[in-house]
């Protein structure tokens, strides 16, 4: 079961990596530069493409992880559990900070803001760069739990 389970979660969590890594790198510098209005435009664009891709890519590394802490030998069960709490805080984050905005955003019109309208470009961000070092990192761990499988 190792041998089946460890490959899709690496798979899994170097999409969802992958991809947080390349909003970070290309659509967020984009996004920051961009006046108010486009930018609702574009953040409502992009910050839905990615359901149900990005929460299935985490889940499955959650779970994932999970699974080979337990069946793993201890030699790999430690960086598999450090993947699976990494994993855990990405999926918290992306819950509680990111979806709700992305969500928000989609249902804008910008070219009719509410007047009490607030630029979450600031804090949305800061929590996006958070998540995609702590799945970066997480990757970084399964690949050592891995390789100490190997």
């Amino acid at each position: 079961m190792i041998e089946l389970l460890a490959p899709v979660v690496l798979l899994a969590n170097g999409l969802a990596a992958g991809v947080l890594a390349g909003a970070v790198l290309g659509g967020l510098p984009l996004l920051l530069t961009l006046p108010v209005d486009r930018y609702v435009h574009a953040h409502g664009f992009f910050g839905t493409r990615y359901d149900p891709f990005m929460p299935i890519c985490l889940v499955v590394t959650l779970l994932g992880d999970l699974v080979l802490t337990v069946l793993a030998p201890a030699r790999a069960a430690v960086p598999f559990a450090v993947s699976a709490v990494l994993a855990a805080a990405v999926v918290a984050i992306s819950l509680t900070k990111n979806a709700p905005v992305n969500r928000w955003m989609a249902s804008l019109n910008p070219e009719n803001l509410p007047e009490d309208f607030e630029d979450p470009r600031r804090s949305w961000s800061f929590w996006h760069r958070l998540r995609t070092v702590l799945a970066v990192v997480a990757l970084v761990s399964n690949v050592v739990a891995i390789g100490l499988l190997i």
